[in-house]
């Protein structure tokens, strides 16, 4: 028995004591809540950069939202400098390829990439994006954002995404709850109300869950938890959605860089039918760093097992690297024909693997930027 609860049973005890054991258990949940605000550092490794979850879990019900400057966010543009057109109502910024060819879809093929970028508070103001926006001379089309358990449906900030013609893109993080919860319905209230709020919305959204499971740095990664508990999970959350109508809704399967694992992919592969995008997170942090190697391996080994689009949900190029691999990005995700790239636009400066990613810091990096999204 903890010295809590002994604390607490002394106390319902004493005279008087049901109201101090109230105090007791309301000064515990204040106490619970404050520990779950303190962020926590997670390991570092290679490839890897920590994110922390958006929203805590104060009490049964209750949902504190703090804006978490780490937390991954993203946009991916649609109308590039070549002119495409805007998300409108059933259209996703991403199609989901449904055959066997290698090339993605036609709206992917090279000089017609989508872009994309996060912002640190985008979720409370659209004007972070837009200011991305003037800098690289082009609008996002897809604003992602990362969601904490069990954070509700943003609809506020799906709302100021689609009023700018661009899509939300939700990556779902299940914080706090074991992946076999939730693949033995446990939390089936919950994702039904989420899947309820999405289809409300109306408007096309991507949506990823418990992102870059090959690597070890999450609870529901590898070495925690068994490739075949997360498909079990994946498939039965996109099983909730689909039985409450939420057709909205594109899937993106979020990997990390195989260069930071040596897990193998495949084993956590949902299959076909519940998976419509791969999503490759990957960064350039030093000069050797090339298209090849920080992303290269995973393709091939995603293209073993699926056709589904690729895109390349979390990049950047740092200081370090040298706005000469800009060009390198780009073309090599042209080459590779991926659905496009999402730009981690947040400056860090932790080492390495947190370096300034922020255009905007970085004359040389931007202009690299727009040259690269102006080529055919």
């Amino acid at each position: 028995m903890s010295d809590l609860i002994r604390a607490a049973v002394s106390a319902f005890l004493h005279p008087g004591g049901p109201y101090l054991f109230v105090r007791i258990v309301t000064a515990a949940y204040a106490v619970s809540a404050i520990g779950r605000l303190i962020p926590v550092r997670r390991k570092q490794i290679a490839g890897y950069r920590p994110k922390q979850p958006r929203s805590v879990t104060l009490a049964a019900g209750a949902v504190a939202v703090a804006p978490a400057a780490a937390a991954c966010a993203v946009t991916v543009g649609h109308g590039t400098a070549t002119g495409h057109g805007t998300v409108t109502a059933g259209q996703s910024a991403i199609t989901p390829g449904r055959d066997a060819s290698p090339a993605v879809n036609a709206a992917t093929s090279p000089g017609n990439l989508l872009l994309g970028v996060f912002e640190p508070g985008e979720w409370t103001s659209y004007q972070p994006v837009a200011r991305f926006a003037v800098a690289i001379g082009q609008n996002p089309s897809l604003v992602l954002i990362y969601s904490g358990w069990p954070e509700p449906f943003q609809a506020h900030f799906a709302a100021m995404v689609h009023a700018h013609h661009a899509e939300p893109f939700v990556q779902m993080e299940p914080v706090g709850v074991s992946l076999q919860s939730i693949a033995a319905g446990r939390h089936d209230r919950y994702l039904k109300t989420y899947a309820d709020q999405v289809r409300s919305y109306g408007y096309p959204v991507t949506l990823s869950f418990a992102a870059e499971m090959n690597g070890d740095w999450y609870a529901w990664g590898a070495g925690h938890t068994s490739p075949r508990v997360f498909v079990a999970a994946w498939r039965h959350m996109v099983d909730v959605f689909r039985a409450e109508h939420a057709r909205n809704i594109t899937w993106l399967w979020t990997v990390n860089s195989v260069n930071a694992s040596k897990v193998p992919l495949r084993p956590w592969w949902p299959r076909a039918g519940y998976v419509d995008v791969v999503g490759i997170d990957g960064y350039y942090y030093r000069q050797t760093d090339t298209f090849a190697s920080v992303f290269g391996t995973t393709i091939a080994q995603v293209r073993g097992f699926t056709r589904d689009p690729i895109l390349i949900s979390e990049t950047a190029v740092g200081p370090v690297a040298g706005a000469a691999k800009v060009a390198d990005l780009f073309d090599g995700a042209r080459a590779a024909r991926v659905a496009g790239l999402i730009w981690f636009d947040q400056a860090q400066h932790d080492g390495i693997y947190h370096q300034d990613w922020r255009l905007e810091d970085n004359p040389a990096l931007l202009a690299a930027f727009r040259r690269a999204t102006l080529r055919s």
